[in-house]
């Protein structure tokens, strides 16, 4: 079953498009433009911003992390004056994961950017690595990508283009060196102590990725270029300038010897990853032990060009998340017949309301996927289906979609039947505004109409907007679905109202 596309318009040749990436321990800019199919970059920017290290024992940001994460999206925003908004993304990875307050952060951002941050679940992150290593690094290899950040590290295994099996663990060169490295010493106890933690989280994954198997290695980000350019530097890489296992452990007893982070003075390591630089070596030799890894290639390539590169796809009908919403309906069965309908009259409706309420093509499309979900909980139980769906829209790690996208689809799930609630109003109105109260309604009204699951032509319906809070339906038709939809129809009359919307129905 085709998925019909709201879409923008595809990039021409020379056109400009950027990503920010909100790191754990650094920031990124890159621009860029569109070269016969491929992102050329144009523009890269890194600050060090240690957002991880901005977070307290109850995972609370502090002011000061804010501040220097504002003060550096500022500089960002400086340069993006030649990027159109809708050619833009921004992504946050797992300091925004963990931090409690990260809300407060976000909108404060907000107002700074010229789009909204996603904040992105683990294994989105380490789909959007693949992509950019993939599209930075062409092979036919079946690959091990390994990405170690400032909070956490992704593993990906995957071939070609599309990556097979993703996770993202909870260790990285900014929380390990809070956590070992916090006096500055470089002991062996404490680097002990890492690569025992790290050995022990990667052994949880390992048998999963061993059986998969893979025929080369790739590494990204920061520590492994920081760890193959001082291999390079000391001669102790291979002669394709890889890291090797040997090349680590000479690196482990070098940095022993050094024993203090304020006395790293090694060529490839910038000023500003010294502090995080043993913690990194730690987890890295971690990994290559326990998964049995001898030698590692490195990919320029990472979050941020998969970001670009997926947000291509997206202009261009190729997007995940399209993908995603057809892998979930035949994972829970979905009755793609109704589904259909429900899809094609809400897509009808939105087009009547689009430019009276307000809405963006990037509302069309996320009614048009909701509308296609819609009863996927019906593979849990009927009792309550709206809920079940709720829950797996919200908890599922879906590819192509951010945490905030699956929280406004769920709370589509959560509204599209039974009655409306004055405190789920709230609940929408903060996770997505008053546009998301209004898709909500429109999915409501685009269920109702196929409440009979019938073969019978749907009635036309006319939605005209009044206002915002005033809304007309006129239900032109004689037919048998037509005595079943009315009653439905004044029903929903009450249940608008107790969301602040008056509802008419007139009888053509």
């Amino acid at each position: 079953m085709p998925i019909e596309h709201l879409t923008n318009l595809p990039l021409a040749d020379d056109e400009m498009m950027a990503a920010i990436d909100i790191g754990s321990n650094s920031f990124h800019l890159a621009i860029a433009r569109l070269d016969h199919g491929e992102v050329r970059k144009v523009v890269s920017m890194s600050e060090k911003v240690q957002l991880a290290a901005g977070l307290d024992e109850n995972k609370i940001l502090s002011a000061a992390a804010e501040k220097r994460g504002l003060e550096c999206l500022s500089r960002f925003v400086a340069r993006l004056d030649s990027v159109p908004p809708e050619r833009v993304r921004i992504v946050a990875t797992n300091a925004l994961r963990q931090a409690k307050n990260a809300n407060d952060f976000i909108a404060r951002a907000n107002k700074i950017l010229p789009k909204p941050i996603e904040v992105i679940a683990g294994r989105e992150e380490a789909r959007l690595i693949y992509l950019g290593v993939s599209h930075t690094n062409a092979s036919s290899d079946k690959r091990l990508v390994i990405d170690i950040g400032g909070g956490s590290t992704e593993f990906i295994i995957g071939q070609e283009f599309d990556p097979l099996l993703t996770e993202s663990l909870q260790m990285g060169c900014v929380a390990f060196t809070q956590k070992y490295f916090s006096d500055g010493q470089i002991t062996k106890d404490a680097f002990n102590n890492a690569t025992l933690d790290a050995r022990k989280q990667v052994l949880a994954i390992s048998g999963r990725y061993q059986k998969m198997s893979w025929s080369s290695v790739v590494g990204s980000s920061g520590t492994i270029k920081a760890v193959r350019n001082v291999l390079v530097s000391k001669g102790w890489a291979d002669e394709q300038e890889c890291i090797t296992h040997k090349g680590v452990k000479k690196l482990e007893k070098l940095l022993l010897k050094i024993g203090d982070i304020n006395d790293i003075n090694l060529e490839g390591v910038k000023e500003h990853r010294k502090s995080v630089f043993p913690a990194g070596v730690a987890v890295l030799l971690a990994i290559m032990d326990v998964l049995g890894v001898e030698t590692i290639a490195y990919s320029d390539g990472a979050l941020r060009e998969g970001v670009m590169y997926d947000m291509l796809g997206r202009f261009v009908s190729e997007d995940v998340r399209d993908r995603s919403v057809m892998a979930l309906i035949k994972r829970y069965s979905g009755d793609k017949k109704q589904a259909k309908q429900v899809v094609e009259t809400s897509r009808y409706l939105f087009e009547q309301a689009q430019d009276k309420l307000g809405l963006s093509s990037d509302d069309g499309d996320l009614l048009r996927r909701a509308a296609f979900l819609h009863e996927i909980g019906l593979a849990i139980s009927h009792s309550s289906y709206h809920k079940h769906s709720a829950y797996l829209l919200e908890y599922s790690d879906i590819p192509g979609f951010s945490q905030v996208d699956q929280k406004r689809m769920a709370q589509l799930m959560l509204n599209h039947r039974r009655k409306l609630k004055a405190d789920m109003l709230e609940q929408a109105c903060t996770i997505g505004g008053v546009q998301l109260v209004y898709l909500c309604l429109l999915l409501r009204l685009a269920v109702l109409a196929h409440h009979s699951r019938s073969d019978y032509q749907l009635p036309a319906l006319q939605l005209t907007i009044m206002n915002d809070n005033c809304w007309q339906i006129t239900v032109a038709d004689s037919s048998e679905h037509y005595a079943f939809l009315l009653p439905d129809l004044y029903t929903e009359i009450d249940q608008f109202a107790k969301w602040g919307i008056k509802l008419s129905v007139v009888e053509a």
